[in-house]
Protein backbone atom coordinates (compact mmCIF):
# COMPACT_ATOMS: atom_id res chain seq x y z
CA UNK A 1 0.00 0.00 0.00
CA UNK A 2 0.76 3.45 0.06
CA UNK A 3 0.70 6.13 2.58
CA UNK A 4 0.93 10.10 2.71
CA UNK A 5 1.48 10.91 6.66
CA UNK A 6 0.63 14.09 7.78
CA UNK A 7 0.57 15.82 11.32
CA UNK A 8 -0.10 19.04 12.84
CA UNK A 9 -3.05 20.41 10.60
CA UNK A 10 -3.98 22.94 13.12
CA UNK A 11 -7.22 23.69 11.14
CA UNK A 12 -5.72 25.52 8.53
CA UNK A 13 -7.52 24.42 5.32
CA UNK A 14 -4.85 25.82 2.54
CA UNK A 15 -2.15 24.02 3.93
CA UNK A 16 -4.90 20.66 4.16
CA UNK A 17 -5.86 21.32 0.62
CA UNK A 18 -2.19 20.96 -0.50
CA UNK A 19 -1.58 18.12 1.12
CA UNK A 20 -4.76 16.52 -0.53
CA UNK A 21 -4.36 17.72 -3.86
CA UNK A 22 -0.70 15.25 -3.28
CA UNK A 23 -2.80 12.66 -1.77
CA UNK A 24 -4.89 12.52 -4.56
CA UNK A 25 -2.55 13.20 -7.78
CA UNK A 26 0.10 10.66 -6.52
CA UNK A 27 -2.93 8.06 -5.95
CA UNK A 28 -2.15 7.16 -2.03
CA UNK A 29 -4.26 4.34 -1.02
CA UNK A 30 -4.50 5.52 2.39
CA UNK A 31 -4.08 9.30 4.82
CA UNK A 32 -2.15 8.89 8.17
CA UNK A 33 -3.09 11.44 10.14
CA UNK A 34 -0.93 12.05 13.22
CA UNK A 35 -3.09 14.31 15.31
CA UNK A 36 -3.54 18.37 15.86
CA UNK A 37 -6.75 18.19 13.06
CA UNK A 38 -8.81 20.82 13.50
CA UNK A 39 -7.59 23.38 16.54
CA UNK A 40 -4.41 25.81 16.47
CA UNK A 41 -3.85 25.36 20.54
CA UNK A 42 -2.78 28.19 22.77
CA UNK A 43 0.86 28.44 21.58
CA UNK A 44 0.48 28.75 17.79
CA UNK A 45 -0.71 31.83 16.44
CA UNK A 46 -3.78 31.71 14.37
CA UNK A 47 -3.21 29.74 11.08
CA UNK A 48 -3.72 31.12 7.56
CA UNK A 49 -7.25 30.04 6.18
CA UNK A 50 -8.39 28.99 9.62
CA UNK A 51 -11.51 27.06 8.93
CA UNK A 52 -12.28 23.32 10.84
CA UNK A 53 -15.67 22.97 9.44
CA UNK A 54 -14.24 23.34 6.00
CA UNK A 55 -11.36 20.63 7.43
CA UNK A 56 -14.36 18.09 8.00
CA UNK A 57 -15.93 18.80 4.79
CA UNK A 58 -12.61 17.59 3.21
CA UNK A 59 -11.86 14.70 5.05
CA UNK A 60 -14.95 13.14 5.90
CA UNK A 61 -15.62 11.86 2.29
CA UNK A 62 -12.19 10.24 2.71
CA UNK A 63 -13.09 8.57 5.94
CA UNK A 64 -13.30 4.74 4.73
CA UNK A 65 -9.15 5.92 3.70
CA UNK A 66 -8.63 7.62 6.60
CA UNK A 67 -6.41 6.14 10.02
CA UNK A 68 -5.80 8.62 12.55
CA UNK A 69 -4.66 9.59 16.28
CA UNK A 70 -4.90 12.46 18.60
CA UNK A 71 -3.15 15.14 19.21
CA UNK A 72 -3.05 17.03 22.42
CA UNK A 73 -5.18 19.83 20.59
CA UNK A 74 -7.98 17.41 19.27
CA UNK A 75 -10.87 17.22 21.89
CA UNK A 76 -14.19 14.83 21.47
CA UNK A 77 -16.21 17.75 20.40
CA UNK A 78 -13.81 17.15 17.36
CA UNK A 79 -14.35 13.40 16.86
CA UNK A 80 -18.29 14.64 17.32
CA UNK A 81 -17.61 15.93 13.97
CA UNK A 82 -15.20 13.35 12.04
CA UNK A 83 -16.51 10.31 10.83
CA UNK A 84 -13.50 8.67 11.40
CA UNK A 85 -12.06 7.25 14.48
CA UNK A 86 -9.64 9.77 16.17
CA UNK A 87 -9.25 9.54 19.77
CA UNK A 88 -6.45 6.94 19.95
CA UNK A 89 -3.39 7.75 21.47
CA UNK A 90 -1.89 5.80 19.19
CA UNK A 91 -2.60 3.01 16.23
CA UNK A 92 -0.70 -0.02 15.20
CA UNK A 93 -0.41 -0.32 11.22
CA UNK A 94 0.78 -3.73 9.87
CA UNK A 95 2.39 -3.82 6.30
CA UNK A 96 3.84 -6.09 4.87
CA UNK A 97 4.81 -7.53 8.19
CA UNK A 98 6.36 -4.57 8.77
CA UNK A 99 4.92 -2.62 12.13
CA UNK A 100 4.37 1.14 12.03
CA UNK A 101 3.43 2.70 15.18
CA UNK A 102 1.75 5.93 14.63
CA UNK A 103 1.30 8.70 17.28
CA UNK A 104 1.13 12.27 17.75
CA UNK A 105 4.34 12.49 20.18
CA UNK A 106 3.29 13.82 23.27
CA UNK A 107 2.66 10.61 25.07
CA UNK A 108 5.01 8.63 22.91
CA UNK A 109 8.09 9.91 21.25
CA UNK A 110 11.86 9.31 21.14
CA UNK A 111 12.30 10.27 24.54
CA UNK A 112 9.32 8.03 26.02
CA UNK A 113 9.00 5.33 23.17
CA UNK A 114 6.23 2.84 23.23
CA UNK A 115 6.65 -0.42 25.07
CA UNK A 116 7.36 -3.56 22.55
CA UNK A 117 9.12 -3.32 18.58
CA UNK A 118 8.40 -1.60 15.58
CA UNK A 119 10.15 -1.50 12.88
CA UNK A 120 9.19 2.44 12.62
CA UNK A 121 7.73 4.89 14.48
CA UNK A 122 5.76 7.82 13.58
CA UNK A 123 4.76 11.34 15.18
CA UNK A 124 4.60 14.79 14.96
CA UNK A 125 3.73 17.18 17.95
CA UNK A 126 6.76 19.37 17.82
CA UNK A 127 7.01 20.43 14.54
CA UNK A 128 10.30 19.68 13.32
CA UNK A 129 10.81 16.80 10.77
CA UNK A 130 13.34 13.56 12.03
CA UNK A 131 14.29 10.36 9.74
CA UNK A 132 16.94 8.15 11.93
CA UNK A 133 17.19 5.00 12.88
CA UNK A 134 17.67 3.75 16.69
CA UNK A 135 17.97 0.61 17.80
CA UNK A 136 16.97 -1.09 14.78
CA UNK A 137 14.05 0.95 14.12
CA UNK A 138 12.80 3.68 11.80
CA UNK A 139 12.30 7.43 13.88
CA UNK A 140 10.17 9.15 12.20
CA UNK A 141 8.35 12.63 13.16
CA UNK A 142 6.32 14.33 9.78
CA UNK A 143 7.19 18.12 11.36
CA UNK A 144 4.05 19.81 10.22
CA UNK A 145 1.94 21.05 7.49
CA UNK A 146 0.74 24.49 9.15
CA UNK A 147 3.73 25.35 11.60
CA UNK A 148 6.96 23.84 10.85
CA UNK A 149 9.42 25.12 13.46
CA UNK A 150 12.97 25.23 12.90
CA UNK A 151 13.34 27.35 10.05
CA UNK A 152 12.08 24.34 8.20
CA UNK A 153 8.97 24.50 5.29
CA UNK A 154 5.72 22.44 6.11
CA UNK A 155 6.73 18.43 5.54
CA UNK A 156 4.36 15.43 4.63
CA UNK A 157 5.75 11.69 4.84
CA UNK A 158 5.28 8.93 2.53
CA UNK A 159 5.60 5.14 2.86
CA UNK A 160 5.53 2.67 0.44
CA UNK A 161 7.24 -0.64 0.20
CA UNK A 162 9.25 -0.58 3.17
CA UNK A 163 10.47 3.09 2.08
CA UNK A 164 9.73 6.69 4.07
CA UNK A 165 10.35 9.44 2.07
CA UNK A 166 10.06 12.83 4.06
CA UNK A 167 9.18 15.96 1.86
CA UNK A 168 8.29 19.49 1.34
CA UNK A 169 4.83 19.95 0.77
CA UNK A 170 4.07 19.92 -2.38
CA UNK A 171 2.56 23.02 -4.26
CA UNK A 172 1.93 24.50 -7.38
CA UNK A 173 5.78 25.36 -8.11
CA UNK A 174 6.87 22.00 -6.96
CA UNK A 175 4.05 19.32 -7.30
CA UNK A 176 6.33 16.63 -5.82
CA UNK A 177 8.06 17.87 -2.75
CA UNK A 178 11.89 18.17 -2.54
CA UNK A 179 13.00 15.27 -0.75
CA UNK A 180 14.38 16.10 2.48
CA UNK A 181 15.67 12.47 3.99
CA UNK A 182 14.54 8.41 2.99
CA UNK A 183 15.32 5.42 4.15
CA UNK A 184 13.67 1.61 3.54
CA UNK A 185 12.86 -0.02 7.02
CA UNK A 186 14.58 -3.22 7.67
CA UNK A 187 12.08 -6.09 8.39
Amino acid sequence: MKYLIISDIHGSLPRLERALKFFEREQFDMLLILGDILNYGPRNSIPEGIDAKGIVARLNPLADRIVAVRGNCDAEVDQMLLQFPMMADYVLVVDNGRKLFLTHGHVYNPSSMPPGHYDAVFFGHTHLWQLERSDGTVVCNTGSITFPKGGNEPTVVTYQDGTITVLTLPDDDNPSGTVLAETKVQG
